[in-house]
C-alpha cells in the first residue's frame, strides 16, 4: 500500500489541463465581479442594508461601506491575474481572501457555488497552475511540461465530492417520493416555449426530473473519469446545466460547472485549445530564452500533502455534521449549509417580532421593513439562526433607544415543501436571552412529520 501511494505521488501528467482550467477559472471569476457591479448588487446587497446577517464565528466581517466597491475591484483584478498566470501565487491568495471576505459579509447571499469557489480557490493556492502557458513563464524564463498527477486529480476530487454529495442529499422521501420541491416550482414555468404547457404541469415529469437529477449527480463523476463515457458524460453536463439554467435563476453556477468538468479530458484536448489561443492572439511561448523544464517539483511536498489531505478529510466529513443534531434537518437547518444540499427545499415563512418590557408587560410589534431589505426579510423569516441574530439586533437597538427590561419574542410560521404552515419557534422563549452556539436550538418547535433519507 505504501509503495502504491508513493508510485501514484511520483506520477506526472501534462501541465496543459491545469493551465487551461486556470484561464477559464480566472476569466469566469473576473466576469462574475463585473456582473455584480453591473447589476448594482454591491449597493443593494451590501451597502444599503442597515443590518447584515453574520456567520457564527465571523461576526467581525462586515461590509466596508463605499470601500466594498474597492474590495470587488481587487477580487476582479486578482482573477484577471490568475487567468493570465501573472504573479499567480499572490493573485490566487488575494482572490481567495477577497472572495471569501465578500462571501462572509452577509449570509443572506449564501449560495453553494460561492462556497465551492472559496474552496476551489483555496485548493488552487497549492497547485502549480502557472507552470504552463502563463506570463510567469516569461518572467522567470522557465516553463514546465509536466506536473504531478495528483494536482489535477485534486480538482477532480473536489468536483466529484460536490456532485456525489449533492446526489446523496437528494436521496430523501420528499425529493424521490413526493417530487418536492420540483412539483411546486415547475408548474410556474408553463410559459416556456415548446415544453411549458405540455410538460411543466405533468406529475410524471416532476418525478422524472427528481429521479434523473439524483441519478445524474451520483453518477456523473464516475462517467467523467472513464474515458469511454467521458464525451457522453460531458454532453449530459451541458444539457443538465443549460436546462436547469433555463428553469431556474441560478446565476453563473451552470457555466462554472460546465467549464470545470473539462479538466477530466485528456491533455491533447487542452493542448489543442491552448494552441488555438496562441494562434488567435499571436502568442509565442516557445522562445529560445525560455528554459523548458520537463517536470515541476514541489519544494515542500510533504507538508503540502498533509495540508491537502486534511482539507479533503474535512470536505468528506463536514457535510455529515447534521447527524449530531436530533431534529429534522430541513426544518431546523442545523448543519444544512456547506453540505452541497442544492435546491432541495421550498420554504416560506412569516415572523412577527414583539418587544416586551419584562417588568410592566408593555409591548409593541416590530415592522421588519424598518430594518431589513425585502430579500433579507424573506431569508430571515424561515431560518432559525437568522431569527436569533435579528432578535438580538432588535434587543440591542431598542435598549440603546432607552427601552428598559427588553425582551424579544417571535411568532413565526413556516411552510416546508408543500406542507401546511406550522408554528416554527416557541413564542414563549425570550430570544434576547438565547445565545448562538453549535448546540441544538431547543426553542425550535419540532416538525410534525418525518423526512426520511440522508
Amino acid at each position: 500500500m505504501n509503495l502504491s501511494i508513493k508510485t501514484y505521488l511520483s506520477k506526472n501528467v501534462s501541465a496543459a489541463p491545469l493551465a487551461f482550467f486556470r484561464i477559464c477559472f480566472g476569466l469566469m471569476m473576473c466576469f462574475g465581479m463585473i456582473r455584480f457591479w453591473y447589476h448594482g448588487w454591491i449597493d443593494t446587497l451590501y451597502i444599503q442594508p442597515k443590518f447584515n446577517f453574520s456567520y457564527y464565528g465571523f461576526e467581525f466581517i462586515k461590509p466596508l461601506g463605499v470601500y466594498t466597491y474597492l474590495l470587488f475591484v481587487i477580487c476582479g483584478l486578482s482573477a484577471l491575474f490568475i487567468a493570465f498566470g501573472l504573479k499567480y501565487r499572490i493573485a490566487i491568495i488575494t482572490f481567495f481572501l477577497s472572495f471569501t471576505y465578500i462571501e462572509l459579509m452577509d449570509k443572506t447571499t449564501y449560495l453553494n457555488h460561492y462556497y465551492f469557489i472559496s474552496l476551489l480557490s483555496f485548493l488552487m493556492i497549492f497547485l502549480p497552475a502557472n507552470a504552463y502557458f502563463s506570463l510567469d513563464n516569461l518572467l522567470r524564463k522557465k516553463r514546465y511540461e509536466t506536473i504531478p498527477k495528483w494536482t489535477t486529480d485534486a480538482i477532480k476530487l473536489l468536483l466529484g465530492i460536490v456532485y456525489f454529495y449533492a446526489g446523496l442529499a437528494k436521496l430523501n422521501s420528499d425529493w424521490l417520493f413526493k417530487a418536492m420541491p420540483l412539483k411546486i416550482w415547475l408548474p410556474s414555468k408553463y410559459d416556456l416555449p415548446l415544453i411549458g404547457e405540455s410538460l411543466m404541469s405533468q406529475n410524471w415529469f416532476h418525478y422524472a426530473m427528481s429521479w434523473s437529477g439524483a441519478l445524474y449527480d451520483l453518477s456523473i463523476p464516475f462517467l467523467l473519469l472513464y474515458k469511454k463515457t467521458r464525451w457522453f458524460a460531458f454532453a449530459l453536463v451541458v444539457f443538465f446545466h443549460v436546462f436547469t439554467r433555463v428553469l431556474f435563476p441560478i446565476g453563473m453556477f451552470p457555466f462554472i460547472m460546465i467549464v470545470s468538468t473539462l479538466i477530466f479530458f485528456e491533455a491533447d484536448f487542452h493542448k489543442k485549445i491552448i494552441a488555438f489561443l496562441k494562434r488567435i492572439f499571436r502568442l509565442e511561448t516557445n522562445k529560445p530564452s525560455i528554459l523548458k523544464v520537463e517536470s515541476y517539483k514541489f519544494s515542500y511536498r510533504k507538508p503540502l500533502l498533509i495540508t491537502l489531505s486534511l482539507f479533503f478529510c474535512i470536505q468528506l466529513l463536514f457535510p455529515f455534521r447534521y447527524l449530531l443534531y436530533p431534529n429534522e434537518l430541513f426544518w431546523t437547518e442545523e448543519g444544512f449549509r456547506f453540505s452541497w444540499r442544492v435546491m432541495l427545499m421550498e420554504k416560506m415563512g412569516m415572523s412577527t417580532f414583539k418587544i416586551v418590557n419584562a417588568k410592566t408587560d408593555d409591548y409593541f410589534y416590530v415592522d421588519n421593513k424598518d430594518f431589513l431589505t425585502p430579500f433579507q426579510e424573506k431569508q430571515m423569516s424561515f431560518q432559525p439562526d437568522f431569527i436569533l441574530e435579528y432578535a438580538h439586533f432588535l434587543g440591542d437597538h431598542f435598549t440603546a433607544q432607552g427601552h428598559e427590561n427588553v425582551q424579544v419574542f417571535v411568532e413565526s410560521y413556516v411552510a416546508l415543501n408543500g406542507r401546511l404552515s406550522a408554528l416554527f419557534i416557541d413564542k414563549y422563549v425570550d430570544l434576547y436571552q438565547e445565545k448562538e452556539s453549535l448546540k441544538p436550538k431547543h426553542w425550535i418547535l419540532p416538525l410534525k412529520d418525518e423526512i426520511k433519507g440522508l
